[in-house]
């Protein structure tokens, strides 16, 4: 069961340059095993040091699936030439080092034309004219070598040793020409039943179970034995064959754009200038990249170019995967022939061999020196990335769902949620397996990630390019579907011997229908067959293909099942295998509903607070280990933490938590911090005492599980308690030290983030301070991914509310690096960074270094950005630096539309922009010119139409604001007009005395207009304001006598008049 193949390559190119550069002929001798001989195989492979492989040299069978549009005739290429003698050598040591194989009699004759003539043969042949035959014969008498001029017929290996022991110099043509000329030579030598060629039938396989151990014969005890010669040979020339082929690296379409990109920057007009111009052909892009067409796509080509040097004609140059190559002229009728197209491994190379201004001006130009010299760093990463592309345009092949579900899912996916919202409403609620309804099962978080559902599959390989694996693999699913069960048992240690971890082992095995016979096996009874197939499918289920696969086949059902059986090996298998196979929607759905949660709950329920345990108690462990770990996969849904939490999870998580096992704590801490997005989880977290034992793993040496206990009080400082608890059990010093662990990013994220909520209390800053923390945030600002960078700058906004770290983190040059940050694009990281600096900016001598590095013009510039989040803390972070920059008003104006922007967001319906802006407003009316400028803008009718609210917060910003602006002309009037007076009087009854202060401000400017005195008047203003007279707040007291004064100013004015009259 195995293919013994023998490449060719060829360095030749041709008109299209499709098959320059790709081996030309590879052909194969492929055979397969037999079951009647098992007990040679094995005992072989046990002498060997490979037991249980059958084969490994399969990728014979895709070289030759790759070389099927070549010639059949082969150049001298260095490879081809060091693989002859590979073979060559072979063939002559066979008959001494295996004399009993090399006189076994071939099941065919291997015919081939020589250029041997009878006179080449010694006195151990007859010779008859210009005919030679040799004396040995076989059981019917022919003879086991004959020539027949110019054709040779040979039936054994001692024949053919022995006919290359006569000719030295024809050697490796004899060989070449028997083997261009027998494209299948184990079907020939062995017989039918070893061939494994394309289009056999599969029932050859079942020599696996026809041949009987006792009653081995001779000859098939040779053959096999041949067989795995052949085999050893098959190895010995891949291993000397696949390093030099999969040196040749070919291009993709992004390579290909860096050239061109490289291209375009030395363009010009200048003197200095290498090139006129780089263009493509076409401006159309492929969705993979490509320029081309798709049918030229086909032939390798990537793109094509139009290039004008400064001393020659443009040059049209192709784009393929295989090289650049400049487009000849057609051939017109009667011409010789177009001389054969030179292969360029880049356009740079290209260019200085046809163009010598180019290369002259390369070697002179340093700074275009030091410019390729980066261009070169970037190809080779993006060489790496691809080293192989396949530019066969195929849809995908979706192996297990009927073409009309097929076509239904994709319609689905075009018409979008509207259809999906139609069928929510029309299909019936049905009741789930698991218990529930239907409906209630189906509906998810919105908030959980989608990850791989309902991914397309990709190929990152054509077929002609998979290695010998695959091949192996789906001949080894053909025993698992045609063999008994020890032949079924062998074939599923035999798979497991691959590196399962592979793309290509893992297709092989979906796309060989594996992935069908392997589900099926969990439904027998055979409990080894059970084992095997739950450890294939735990190791293949890490590709997100097979884990939708496994879906579809409703895989996940049977496991759920397998969950209730006794065999505690089953049951962690099946746990582990959903572990994997859950980590799409899809998947945790269909464990929820068969009744997965509440049995993988149960699974938690062992006594693991021993340090020592006996072999039964481990056994236990494992069990509630892999348990743990499927809930963790499940966790990602909202009512799947429900589930857990309703089956009783919650104190078994809590008491898997004091486990001295630390694989066992990686996943409870894991499932833990997962569910701590949830109040429910956080309270009982806070309850079950969780927490002290979340800071004593902080402390361990397991740095996986140190990030899942900083992750898991990341979640749950969130709550006051939980920080305080944190402080009090001593684990802020441990997050801390964490910070040190600069290589591991993950880790260092998780620890920012639980420093960042836990300094939300003011007194674990204080601690921090103790700690040095804040000079270590610091250093992180620089240099760290994004997810890092936005914790550390959260930690630093928080720490700047107390004065003396905000001038600590002035004096140790931190305002530079938060202003730097303001020019980045990721949202959260915005929204901390302005946090941080606006709470910078109350200190003096900080904004003096934010306005140097036009830090305001950035906040500015951020108001923009259509992230209602990212708007209101920009927004707040304007405030402090208007109030404590100098000549903000001249500043403010110099922000071009800066003034207008302002005003038009008070259209936003986010409460924080609307509070936010207000809040600026009422710093920006201060200056007079800007009050002008923002009144123009129409700031009154805007700020009037906001007037009724219930938020107090927005009320608090809007009364300032409505002050300020009445400051201005007849903006008091205005207001009156737009009716904001009787909505502000109403701000009186809310219970927030911040609230009071500015709304009493607000009235006292609006009561300067006699109408707007009359509508506080008729609103009942007067009794709240009296009291609000006798306030201990200064400021209050005073807006509020004002007001009162006003209104009965007006009054007398009215008595007097109506005396008078």
């Amino acid at each position: 069961m195995s293919c013994c193949c023998f490449p060719f390559s060829s360095e030749g190119g041709s008109a299209a340059l499709a098959d320059q550069e790709r081996p030309s002929t590879f052909l194969t001798l492929s055979a397969q095993g037999c079951n009647g001989v098992l007990r040679i195989i094995l005992d072989h492979f046990k002498s060997s040091g490979s037991p249980g492989k059958l084969s490994a040299a399969a990728m014979g069978v895709a070289l030759s699936r790759q070389a099927q549009r070549t010639t059949d005739r082969q150049e001298d290429a260095p490879l081809n030439e060091a693989l002859l003698r590979d073979i060559v050598r072979f063939v002559e040591q066979v008959d001494s080092r295996h004399p009993e194989e090399a006189q076994l009699v071939f099941d065919e004759p291997l015919l081939w034309t020589t250029i041997l003539q009878a006179s080449d043969f010694g006195t151990e042949y007859e010779l008859s004219g210009s005919s030679v035959h040799s004396r040995e014969t076989d059981g019917d008498g022919r003879p086991l070598l004959q020539l027949t001029p110019p054709v040779i017929s040979v039936r054994s290996f001692s024949q053919l040793s022995k006919l290359l022991h006569l000719n030295n110099d024809s050697k490796l043509k004899e060989v070449r020409a028997c083997l261009e000329a027998n494209r299948d030579p184990v079907k020939k030598i062995l017989g039918r039943s070893f061939a494994m060629m394309d289009g056999e039938d599969p029932s050859a396989l079942l020599l696996l179970n026809t041949v009987n151990e006792d009653g081995q014969s001779r000859e098939t005890e040779l053959k096999v034995k041949l067989f795995l010669i052949l085999q050893q040979l098959d190895r010995q020339l891949l291993n000397s064959s696949v390093p030099q082929l999969s040196q040749k690296v070919r291009l993709s379409p992004a390579v290909v754009k860096c050239d061109v990109e490289m291209l375009k920057s030395v363009c010009g007009a200048g003197e200095k200038r290498l090139l006129k111009s780089v263009r493509y052909t076409s401006d159309h892009e492929y969705s993979n990249g490509c320029r081309s067409p798709p049918w030229r796509q086909e032939f390798g080509e990537i793109a094509g170019l139009i290039i004008e040097p400064c001393d020659t004609e443009p040059l049209s140059v192709t784009c393929s995967i295989y090289g650049f190559y400049l487009n000849m002229p057609i051939k017109q009728e009667g011409e010789e022939n177009v001389k054969k197209r030179e292969l360029y491994k880049d356009l740079l190379t290209l260019l200085k061999s046809k163009s010598p201004h180019f290369a002259e001006s390369i070697n002179k130009q340093t700074s275009v020196q030091k410019l390729i010299a980066e261009h070169e760093k970037t190809r080779q990463q993006l060489a790496m990335k691809t080293t192989s592309i396949s530019m066969k345009l195929r849809e995908p092949t979706l192996l297990w769902t009927k073409p009309d579900e097929k076509a239904q899912k994709k319609k689905m996916r075009r018409s979008g949620g509207s259809e999906k919202a139609t069928e929510s409403r029309t299909k019936p609620h049905s009741k789930s397996p698991g218990g529930g309804t239907g409906a209630e099962d189906f509906s998810e978080s919105s908030s959980e990630s989608e990850e791989d559902e309902e991914q397309s599959e990709r190929r990152g390989e054509s077929r002609t390019d998979l290695p010998s694996e695959y091949w192996e693999i789906q001949k080894l699913v053909k025993y698992l579907k045609v063999g008994n069960q020890t032949a079924t048992v062998i074939a599923l240690c035999c798979i497991r011997d691959f590196n399962l971890a592979q793309e290509t082992c893992q297709l092989a095995i979906r796309d060989g229908g594996g992935l069908e016979v392997l589900i099926n096996l969990l439904d027998t009874d055979e409990v080894k067959c059970k084992i095997g197939s739950l450890k294939i499918l735990k190791e293949i289920s890490c590709s997100s293909q097979i884990r939708q696969a496994i879906a579809d086949l409703r895989g996940l059902q049977t496991m759920v099942s397998i969950l209730d059986s006794p065999d505690k090996e089953l049951k962690c298998l099946a746990a582990e295998t959903i572990a994997n196979v859950a980590k799409f929607r899809r998947a945790r759905r269909t464990v929820r509903q068969y009744g997965g949660i509440k049995r993988l709950v149960e699974l938690l329920d062992c006594v693991p607070d021993s340090a020592t345990l006996s072999a039964e108690q481990e056994k236990e462990v494992e069990v509630a280990r892999c348990g743990a770990l499927a809930l963790w996969s499940c966790s990602k849904s909202t009512r799947n933490k429900e589930a857990i939490r309703k089956a009783g999870g919650i104190p078994l998580l809590a008491r898997l938590l004091k486990s001295p096992q630390k694989n066992m704590l990686i996943p409870v801490v894991g499932t833990l911090q997962e569910c701590a997005s949830e109040s429910s989880y956080r309270i009982a977290i806070q309850t079950e005492g969780m927490i002290k034992d979340l800071v004593k793993n902080l402390n361990c040496d397991n740095q996986e599980l140190q990030m899942h206990c900083a992750s898991a009080i990341f979640k749950c400082a969130e709550d006051k308690r939980t920080r305080d608890l944190v402080r009090q059990y001593k684990g802020l010093q441990p997050l801390v030290s964490l910070l040190s662990q600069t290589d591991n990013k993950q880790l260092l994220a998780a620890a920012t983030g639980a420093i960042w909520k836990c300094s939300i209390s003011m007194e674990n800053v204080a601690k921090f301070e103790e700690f040095k923390t804040l000079e270590i945030l610091l250093s992180l600002l620089t240099a760290q991914p994004e997810e890092v960078l936005v914790n550390v700058v959260g930690a630093l906004g928080e720490c700047a509310q107390r004065p003396a770290n905000r001038i600590a983190i002035g004096k140790s040059g931190g305002i530079p690096r938060l202003v730097s940050l303001l020019r980045e694009t990721n949202q959260a990281l915005l929204v901390n960074v302005t946090r941080a600096v606006g709470a910078c900016a109350t200190e003096p001598e900080n904004m003096v270094i934010i306005d140097h590095l036009d830090g305001v013009r950035l906040l500015w510039s951020l108001l923009r950005k259509p992230d209602p989040d990212v708007q209101a803390s920009a927004a707040w972070a304007i405030c402090p630096c208007i109030e404590n920059v100098k000549d903000a008003g001249e500043m403010v104006r110099s922000f071009m539309g800066g003034l207008k922007l302002i005003v038009d967001l008070l259209k936003s319906t986010n409460k924080e922009v609307l509070a936010s802006v207000c809040a600026v407003i009422s710093r920006i009316a201060k200056d007079k010119e800007n009050l002008a400028i923002i009144t123009e803008h129409g700031v009154v009718p805007m700020l009037a139409n906001l007037t009724n609210t219930e938020d107090d917060k927005l009320r608090r910003h809007l009364a300032e604001a409505i002050s300020h602006c009445c400051m201005w002309g007849n903006n008091h009037v205005a207001f009156g007009e737009e009716r904001a007076v009787a909505p502000l009087v109403r701000y009186l009854r809310s219970k927030d005395p911040s609230v009071h202060q500015a709304t009493a401000l607000a009235l006292y400017q609006l009561s300067r207009d006699p109408n707007n005195c009359i509508t506080m008047h008729e609103s009942g203003v007067v009794q709240p304001l009296i009291v609000m007279m006798g306030s201990t707040d200064e400021v209050l007291q005073e807006a509020a006598a004002g007001c009162v004064r006003n209104i009965r100013l007006l009054a007398l004015a009215n008595d007097k008049a109506k005396h008078f009259t």
